[in-house]
C-alpha cells in the first residue's frame, strides 16, 4: 500500500507551470528561448501599492490577522464591488485568500459532495477540473468552439445541467481564449440558470479590467439580480494590478458559504500575508489610472500578435475581447512533418516541435480541454512578441 492518497491519481500537474519551467530550464542550458507560457503581466506592481506595503511593515502590521482578512481590506473589496459592478455586499460577506486559486478551491471544498457535478466551459484554465476532482466532484465540460468565438450558448448550458449539477464555473474574459461575454450573451446563460434553482454560479472575474475595443465587462449577479443568493463573485489583484506574487484573491457571496470557506481557510492556511493585505487596500482604494494605460499597451500587443499569427501558414487566430492571451488553431498543420522528421499529429506535437526548432514556448490547447489549439500569453515585451511571432511564421513555413 502506497503512502500517496488514491484520489491524487485523478489529478495532473499544471501544464502552464510545466511549460514555464521547461522554458526556464532551456534558458539555463544556454538556449535562446522566448517564453510565452506564463499568464503574468511583465509590468511591475505600481509604486503606490509597493509603498503601502513598506509602510505596513514599518508600522508593524506583521501579525496574524482575522482569517477572512482585515476589516479595511474587506471594506475596500465591498466598495469595489459596489463601485464597479453595482453589487451590494457587506464586508462580512467577503473573504480574501491566497490568490484566486485558493478562493475556488475553498469554495469547492466547502460545497462539493461526492458525485456533485461542476459545469466547466472548455477551453478552461488548467486548474479548474483538478480542483473539482480533488474535492470529490465531477467536472462536466461544455465545448466553447472557435466557430462560436469560444463562448457557450444557453442551449449548451441547458443540455449540460442535471439533478447532480452543483456549480457553473464561469470565467470571462477567459483564460486561455481571451473570449468575453457581453451583456446579451451572458443574459442568455443567466436566463437558463434562473430555470434551475439548484445550480450555483462561481465567477472568475480575474481579467475584468483587461477588456479591449471599448468592450463593457459584466458579471452574472449584475446581469441577473435573481442569482445574487447563489453566486460567488471571485476576483483578485494578480492581473490588472500586476500583483501575481502577492497572492491576493477575494470573493463575495452569501453568508452561509463565506462562513464555510472561512472555516476551511482557518484550518488550512489561516489568513493571507498581512503585508499583502495592506497593499491590497491601497490597490483597491488608491489611484486606478495605470490600469487604463497598461490596457492600451496590452491591446496594441494583442493586435500585433493576432496580425502576425494570421500571416503564418496554417494558423487561424481569432481576435479576443479580453485578458492577455490568444488561442489560435493549428488544425491545418496536423499531418505535416517538421524539419526534425517528426509528424505533427496533435497540438502537443506542434508546441513540442516549436520549442525544439525555434525556442518559442507556448502551451498546447489540449491542456485547456480544447484543441488543436495553442495558447500564447502576450504579457511580455513587444520586441519579444515580434521575434516570437516571426519564429512561429518561420516554423509553420518549414512544415512539409
Amino acid at each position: 500500500m502506497g503512502v500517496v492518497a488514491n484520489h491524487l491519481s485523478r489529478v495532473k500537474p499544471s501544464a502552464t507551470i510545466a511549460v514555464s519551467q521547461k522554458a526556464r530550464d532551456l534558458k539555463e542550458a544556454g538556449r535562446d528561448v522566448i517564453g510565452l507560457g506564463a499568464g503574468e503581466p511583465d509590468f511591475d506592481t505600481p509604486d503606490h501599492i509597493k509603498a503601502a506595503a513598506i509602510d505596513a511593515i514599518n508600522r508593524g502590521e506583521t501579525k496574524y490577522t482575522p482569517v477572512p482578512g482585515i476589516n479595511e481590506l474587506r471594506e475596500a473589496i465591498a466598495a469595489k464591488f459596489k463601485r464597479e459592478n453595482g453589487l451590494d455586499y457587506k464586508p462580512e460577506q467577503v473573504i480574501a485568500s491566497t490568490g484566486g486559486k485558493q478562493v475556488i478551491y475553498n469554495a469547492f471544498a466547502a460545497t462539493l459532495n461526492p458525485g456533485d457535478e461542476v459545469i466547466i466551459p472548455a477551453p478552461y484554465w488548467v486548474s479548474y477540473p483538478d480542483m473539482v476532482l480533488l474535492n470529490g466532484g465531477e467536472p462536466v465540460f461544455v465545448d466553447a468552439t472557435l466557430e462560436n468565438n469560444f463562448k457557450i450558448t444557453g442551449e449548451q448550458l441547458e443540455a449540460a445541467i442535471t439533478p447532480k449539477t452543483k456549480w457553473l464555473l464561469f470565467n470571462s474574459p477567459s483564460n486561455p481564449s481571451g473570449a468575453a461575454y457581453n451583456y446579451d450573451e451572458l443574459k442568455e446563460l443567466t436566463d437558463v440558470l434562473m430555470r434551475h434553482p439548484h445550480v450555483w454560479v462561481l465567477t472568475d472575474d480575474m481579467y475584468e479590467h483587461l477588456c479591449y475595443d471599448g468592450f463593457e465587462f459584466v458579471t452574472p449577479a449584475q446581469v441577473e439580480p435573481g442569482l445574487y443568493d447563489r453566486t460567488l463573485t471571485m476576483n483578485g489583484l494578480s492581473k490588472s494590478y500586476s500583483m501575481t506574487g502577492w497572492r491576493l484573491g477575494y470573493c463575495a457571496g452569501p453568508m452561509e458559504i463565506i462562513k464555510a470557506m472561512t472555516l476551511i481557510q482557518g484550518q488550512s492556511t489561516s489568513a493571507l500575508c498581512s503585508i499583502a493585505q495592506w497593499a491590497g487596500v491601497e490597490a483597491l482604494n488608491g489611484p486606478q489610472e495605470f490600469i487604463d494605460e497598461r490596457r492600451k499597451i496590452f491591446q496594441e500587443r494583442r493586435d500585433l500578435v493576432v496580425s502576425m499569427l494570421n500571416q503564418a501558414t496554417g494558423i487561424n487566430c481569432p481576435t479576443p475581447e479580453g485578458a492577455f492571451y490568444v488561442y489560435p488553431s493549428c488544425q491545418e498543420l496536423l499531418g505535416k512533418t517538421s524539419p526534425s522528421g517528426k509528424v505533427i499529429e496533435t497540438d502537443e506535437d506542434f508546441v513540442t516541435e516549436l520549442i525544439e526548432a525555434e525556442g518559442v514556448a507556448v502551451v498546447h490547447g489540449s491542456a485547456f480541454g480544447l484543441g488543436p489549439n495553442f495558447r500564447i500569453s502576450y504579457a511580455t515585451s513587444t520586441e519579444d512578441l515580434t521575434e516570437a511571432c516571426s519564429r512561429i511564421q518561420r516554423f509553420c513555413a518549414s512544415l512539409r
